[in-house]
């Protein structure tokens, strides 16, 4: 055997090579440990060969008097020191792949070109025995002016590197990099490419993204902020904006509890006020919507608070009782002059916060529309209380039994003061008698809400119970 190694070390070696080719891409990629280990035993096989062949890839090849045997064995002692350095790479591929960031992939570029090229020059020096220190000043002199003409070139390189070991974002961030938004798509040697909101390709440099001001709103992954800004006439008294901001914060369940939400003035002139309403949300794809309805939601307070921005002089003042009206839906069939009637006959009640306003099971005498205020609709299961949606100043309660003689089966709590109106029932009768739009309105009204119960009971949050070392052990 051994003196079928010697005799033929180029066979061996040639092979040992393919065959390492061949296995690595026949093995799959998500098997590392299984790729690393025959890698291994490939590389170490291959060495037995050359030092069971009398060479060393130390030492230049023994064999000057023969030509052909000693050129043979100078190309597998430099394979020797590629292969080594190929399985070296893979190693630290692996540590560093394993961390899950595309940093990692980075880094193992960059250190497999550094080992690649310790790799050649030790080769051309134990090997081939070139004058090294001569060949690295050389190649020294040459970096030095390679790295003057690719100077922007090189900064987005190295930036691009310490973006990847610090990580301040990861590819499915959405990040913002001097004002421009958007998810991170890749980040490559270059530069950092976002997809915008709008569906636009942005290509930011890796220079300068380092030195950028950046905002990750991906981080952390349980809390991203979501804020509006409203500029109302500087004449309106700021405890009214405040009131009726906070109100549209509490006025969604979207907005998490904690970190609280808050509302401040952010800039102001002799004309107007610009108010800033912020919070957080748990879900970062739920961003736009979250804002779209703190806008709406901003704009019933406000005008719930006495806040108008276009308000026609010309017109008769009306009363805010018709204002509301106008905000029904479920009473836009009516015309103007029933509408009127309709809101002189519309009684205002005040309730304090956390006040139960219709319980489940009964039955209100009246219908209530919300003038001012937060309302909260929970169905009971098992005792607790799961709520289902809150409600705002336009919306109706206390339907029930109008289209039916069902009893109510959510409960109605006020989150904050609220004011009400309240409208008979038997007059309320009587106009769907003469509009059967009303009564449709009013039937799909109540359809939707008990849809929206049963799909609430349905898919109700699993209660996790707590329990302490001794219960974690046990199970």
């Amino acid at each position: 055997m051994l003196a079928f190694i010697q005799s033929s070390p180029l066979l061996l070696g040639t092979t040992l090579l393919l065959l390492d080719l061949i296995v690595w891409h026949l093995i799959p990629a998500q098997r590392h440990a299984w790729r690393i280990a025959t890698r291994l035993t490939l590389f170490l096989l291959f060495s037995l060969v050359l030092v069971a062949a009398g060479m060393s890839p130390l030492q230049p090849a023994p064999w000057v008097a023969d030509v052909a045997r000693n050129l043979l064995a100078t190309v597998l002692a430099i394979a020797w020191w590629l292969f080594g350095a190929r399985t070296v790479t893979v190693v630290f591929g692996l540590l560093l792949v394993a961390r899950g960031s595309h940093g990692g992939r980075l880094l193992q570029d960059v250190l497999g070109a550094l080992i690649f090229i310790a790799a050649v020059v030790a080769a051309a020096g134990y090997v081939v025995q070139l004058p090294v220190k001569g060949l690295l000043a050389t190649s020294g002199v040459m970096a030095i002016v390679i790295g003057l003409a690719l100077q922007s070139t090189l900064a987005d390189v190295f930036s691009g590197i310490v973006l990847n070991t610090t990580r301040p974002y990861q590819i499915g961030d959405a990040i913002s990099i001097d004002g421009t938004e958007g998810k991170v798509l890749d980040i490559d040697w270059r530069a950092t490419r976002l997809l915008t909101s709008s569906g636009s390709l942005a290509v930011i440099p890796n220079s300068v993204a380092a030195k950028a001001r950046l905002l990750n709103h991906s981080r952390p992954a349980d809390v991203h902020g979501v804020s509006i800004s409203v500029v109302v006439p500087a004449s309106v008294r700021p405890g009214k904006v405040f009131d009726a901001l906070e109100k549209a914060l509490r006025g969604t369940r979207a907005i998490l509890s904690a970190p609280a939400s808050k509302v401040a003035v952010k800039t102001s002139t002799l004309d107007s006020v610009e108010y800033e309403a912020s919070g957080f949300i748990a879900d970062m794809s739920g961003k736009n919507a979250t804002r779209n309805q703190l806008f709406d939601l901003a704009h019933r307070h406000l005008e719930a608070n006495g806040v108008l921005w276009n308000q026609d002089l010309t017109m008769p003042p009306r009363s805010r009782q018709r204002e509301v009206l106008d905000e029904v839906r479920v009473f836009r069939a009516l015309s103007d002059e029933e509408r009127d009637t309709l809101s002189q006959h519309m009684t205002a009640v005040e309730y304090l916060a956390d006040t139960t306003i219709l319980e489940v099971g009964k039955q209100s005498e009246h219908v209530l529309i919300i003038g001012r205020g937060v309302v909260s609709a929970a169905v009971l299961e098992d005792g607790k209380r799961l709520e289902a949606g809150r409600m705002g100043p336009g919306e109706v309660l206390g339907i029930d039994g109008l289209v039916d003689e069902d009893d109510s089966l959510v409960e109605f709590r006020t989150l904050t003061s609220c004011l009400l109106y309240r409208i008979d029932k038997q007059r309320v009768k009587a106009y769907l008698q003469q509009h059967g739009d009303v009564q449709t309105a009013l039937s799909k009204l109540q359809r939707v809400r008990r849809q929206g119960r049963e799909s609430l009971l349905l898919h109700k949050p699993v209660s996790i119970r707590k329990g302490g070392f001794l219960s974690w052990l046990h199970k």
